[in-house]
């Protein structure tokens, strides 16, 4: 969570001279509107239930009629901005699982919003179209899913909406996943067929339920949200484990610096809302569609609602001892589920924006009175953008980026008299309208690759 302290220095020094891009993140985060997320919601619920074993050739009930109406709407984006996205279905058939024992085609459904100088590069915002009621192996009780996750999906529906009335520089992908709560199916298929196509992914945002306010703790609140966000990348070798202990790291993986650089984009651009960044791969020992990206090295992160109603999580539908149990839309308020959509769309719109992260980020300055960080220079032809770079620090134990400094078009710079054992250091990629990238932490420990 970034400090109060922070949020003013950031404001203070864009205030003074907004570009027209910067009042475009503002003007994205206005445009998202909470009855198409409502509309979309109430749709998804109307499939009777999505799960992921459950009707395929019907219109109007179960995974397929659901799967093959999201790509309808999709399709539909896409003819309202000329073509500008690439939608197909992605699928493979899963079996011998314990939640999938037999044959299953698993199908989720994909659109790509193509960058106009680096479309190899990506962000990816996804959600999930499966639902499930008590028996995760039930698969023809309604599970109506509204916040599990027909709000995520939503969510994504309606980013893609927004956004694709704009042109980036970065590819901006758009993901609603199958498969999630039979074994993170979905994304699997999706993060493996990325790594094989040679994606460049510097972002997945996986919204998971982001429409509960009213916790099972009794807490209702609609001005928080929580990021979860894993430390030390799990594809780590030996030999950076080893580099990581004497240099640190363990606080600065690419997911971490992701979910920082969402904590700001939330405290600058989205009204009313305060992001938890919470040091976890996700909530204790359960999981989410962001994992699988995060098990092949990409950084990954789940945004969701901080409250969460466990009675109206994976339930049947019924009444008991005056509670009533089940996922349905009554549970959603759509005006949070804007607020968090927002927080997706100007972030993924910020990151496509930006360069490409620096790369190559290195650090030296021990037993001196200075530090010295370089890096390597990005490819001009692909961020024609670029106007520069900045360097980020801040004390060991502080959770978010203190201190800054613009040090131009260079490839290295040094602060004088900071001392490189006192501070966390890194490194963001600044464009000609002063949006920036995600910071990156030196070495093996916070690349965010090529």
């Amino acid at each position: 969570m970034a400090s109060a302290c922070l949020g003013v220095l950031f404001l203070q020094t864009t205030s003074a001279a907004q570009s027209e891009q910067t009042q475009t993140l503002y003007d994205i985060a206005k445009e998202i509107s909470p009855e198409r997320i409502e509309s979309d919601v109430t749709t998804l619920v109307n499939f009777g239930t999505r799960h992921t074993l459950s009707e395929t050739e019907s219109d109007t009930r179960g995974i397929g009629a659901a799967r093959r109406w999201i790509k309808a709407e999709f399709d539909k984006i896409s003819a309202e901005c000329g073509g500008c996205l690439e939608v197909y279905f992605q699928s493979d058939v899963i079996s011998g699982e314990k939640r999938i024992p037999d044959p299953v085609e698993v199908k989720s459904v994909i659109a790509i919003q193509r960058g106009t100088t680096d479309p190899d590069r990506y962000v990816i915002m996804s959600g999930d179209i499966d639902s499930r009621v008590s028996d995760v192996m039930d698969y023809t009780s309604d599970a109506p899913g509204a916040n599990d996750n027909a709000s995520g999906v939503a969510g994504t529906l309606e980013a893609a909406r927004v956004l694709s009335k704009y042109k980036f520089n970065g590819s901006i992908v758009y993901a609603a996943l199958a498969g999630e709560e039979q074994g993170l199916f979905g994304g699997r298929i999706m993060a493996e067929q990325a790594k094989e196509d040679g994606w460049r992914i510097k972002a997945v945002l996986n919204n998971d339920m982001i429409g509960n306010i009213e916790g099972v703790n009794g807490v209702i609140n609609n001005t928080t949200a929580r990021i979860f966000a894993e430390g030390t990348r799990v594809t780590e070798t030996e030999a950076e484990a080893r580099r990581r202990r004497f240099t640190g790291g363990e606080v600065d993986s690419p997911s971490r610096n992701l979910a920082r650089y969402i904590d700001k984009i939330a405290d600058q651009y989205i009204e009313n809302l305060d992001t938890m960044v919470v040091y976890r791969l996700d909530r204790f020992g359960r999981g989410g569609h962001h994992r699988p990206f995060n098990d092949l090295g990409y950084p990954g992160i789940r945004i969701m609602e901080t409250n969460e109603n466990y009675t109206r999580q994976h339930q049947d539908l019924r009444t008991e001892d005056g509670i009533k149990y089940g996922d349905t839309l009554d549970g959603v308020n759509f005006d949070y589920a804007a607020k968090l959509t927002g927080l997706n769309a100007v972030s993924l719109a910020a990151m496509a924006w930006a360069p490409n992260p620096p790369k190559g980020v290195k650090i030296k300055g021990a037993v001196q009175p200075s530090t010295t960080l370089s890096w390597d220079a990005l490819d001009e032809t692909q961020n024609p953008q670029l106007k520069g770079y900045k360097i980020y620090w801040r004390h060991t134990d502080d959770p978010q980026w203190e201190y800054s400094k613009f040090v131009g078009n260079v490839t290295e710079a040094t602060l004088e008299n900071i001392v490189i054992d006192n501070y966390f250091f890194g490194v963001a990629s600044v464009n000609n309208h002063d949006v920036e990238s995600v910071v990156v932490y030196p070495g093996p420990a916070g690349s965010f690759g090529e």
